[in-house]
């Protein structure tokens, strides 16, 4: 279905246009004015699709997008310039390089719950990196993906960068095409069939999925200070944030007392947009439902639900332990369990046995506490006495392991992951030394010298 698209985008990498890198800053610049442009009508469908508040909408999509190309188009030059290596003394005569070189064709699959930001970050990389792209925009918020392909078609020709409405046949169809590269973000169930496809075409893959993220709590922590960190990352976007705090995991001595601090934040941040209707909704009906049938046991905060608007206030769930409902799977939603430890020790090994979370939050003032955790678990990335944060720094590579992904991007990784590194060694004709074939007496002899 989507063959000629395909094979019109081949035919223009293959011409060479994305190659030079005054035509990729040349792309990245009017990617941004067409943002501008359709600025407006951006936060007109965040709103239409999930009741998205202009400033949440701005910090954490539209603002960002802007902020990385900013980055991208100053680094962009050195980011992409070959790089020279060492060269061993049994090579001597000859120099070592490494050339930077985009994959091609590539497809990006972009996810609901920060449905432009994490369709726009991807294609970032894949232009500074000279790829084509197709973009594939979440169908579960349709006016966010109406105007981002207004914003691509806008910007773009449709044989350079496209982007392509539609469900799950959308998907299925375009991931028959053998692309050079294919990105991916959303659950881990979908990371599996997009990574079989791709096998197919032995396509190199980045899968951003997600996880459990707990937020381990110690006795040294600062407890009100990580309270209100915990309430700010869990319930923003209504909890549907891949990198939230999916639940609470605190000491014991200390565990009531976080609570309570938890539980007036979540009042001040979060309960007059309740009230009034301006708080994020759930995406659809299957979620919010999926989310509702969470909410029960000792629910100390929230708790309600609208089907109407398909909203659910911030939840806190105390005293749940790992047989709850909400500890089966990730939550993506604004419901927060909290369990309690006894020791650090017992609460690293507990962490240990759930799947690679793609999050890691320590609060802790204590520094062997927060690198014993740190080197003790397996997760993607995560942040010390704080929660999301560690995502607005380009310097540092995003991404899971295990079950919650594979691969990484932001910044200069952005363009690490669309780029092949070719290795070229280039070799002398001033000079040969015999000693290397085989014909010549020292072969053996040299070779035990250099490499024994």
């Amino acid at each position: 279905m989507y063959e000629s698209l395909f094979n019109r985008q081949k035919q223009f990498y293959q011409s060479e246009s994305t190659r030079s890198i005054r035509f990729r800053i040349s792309a990245l610049k009017q990617l941004k004015r067409s943002i501008q442009y359709y600025e407006a009508a951006l936060l007109d469908a965040m709103k239409k699709d999930f009741n998205k508040g202009e400033a949440e909408a701005y910090l954490t999509e539209i603002g960002y997008a802007y902020n990385d190309i900013n980055f991208t188009i100053k680094h962009l030059k050195e980011w992409a310039e070959t790089e020279k290596v060492k060269t061993p003394v049994t090579h001597i005569g000859s120099t070592s390089r490494i050339y930077k070189e985009p994959y091609g064709v590539t497809l990006i699959i972009a996810p609901w719950n920060y449905p432009f930001n994490l369709t726009v970050a991807p294609l970032i990389g894949a232009i500074s990196a000279g790829n084509t792209a197709i973009l594939k925009p979440s169908e579960h918020t349709p006016a966010v993906s109406r105007v981002i392909s207004d914003i691509i078609s806008f910007a773009f020709p449709e044989k350079y960068i496209t982007a392509v409405e539609g469900g799950i046949e959308t998907n299925q169809s375009l991931l028959t095409l053998p692309f050079n590269y294919i990105f991916y973000t959303g659950s881990s169930h979908v990371g599996k069939i997009v990574m079989e496809n791709a096998a197919q075409h032995l396509t190199p893959v980045t899968l951003e999925l997600g996880g459990k993220s707990p937020a381990i709590v110690t006795r040294n922590a600062d407890v009100k200070l990580a309270a209100k960190r915990i309430v700010w990352g869990k319930f923003i976007n209504a909890g549907q944030t891949c990198v939230a705090p999916d639940f609470v995991y605190a000491d014991a001595s200390i565990k009531e007392e976080l609570v309570r601090h938890m539980k007036y934040y979540a009042c001040k941040f979060y309960e007059e947009d309740v009230r009034n209707g301006k708080y994020m909704r759930i995406v659809n009906q299957k979620h919010f439902e999926r989310i509702r049938d969470l909410i029960h046991g000792d629910v100390v905060h929230g708790g309600h639900t609208d089907p109407s608007t398909l909203t659910i206030e911030p939840t806190i769930i105390d005293n749940a332990d790992f047989g709850h409902d909400a500890m089966q799977e990730e939550i993506f939603g604004p419901v927060l369990p909290v369990l309690s430890f006894a020791s650090l020790d017992k609460a690293i090994l507990d962490v240990r046995d759930l799947p690679d979370p793609l999050a890691l939050y320590i609060f802790s003032d204590k520094k062997s506490e927060a690198d014993s955790v740190i080197k003790a678990v397996p997760f993607g990335g995560g942040a010390v006495n704080d929660t999301i944060f560690h995502l607005a720094n380009p310097h540092l590579p995003f991404g899971g392991r295990g079950n919650s992904g594979m691969g990484k991007y932001h910044g200069k990784y952005s363009f690490d992951t669309f780029t092949h590194e070719k290795s070229i060694l280039h070799q002398t004709t001033c000079f040969d030394f015999p000693f290397r074939y085989p014909n010549a007496k020292l072969f053996g002899k040299m070779l035990k010298y250099f490499w024994k």
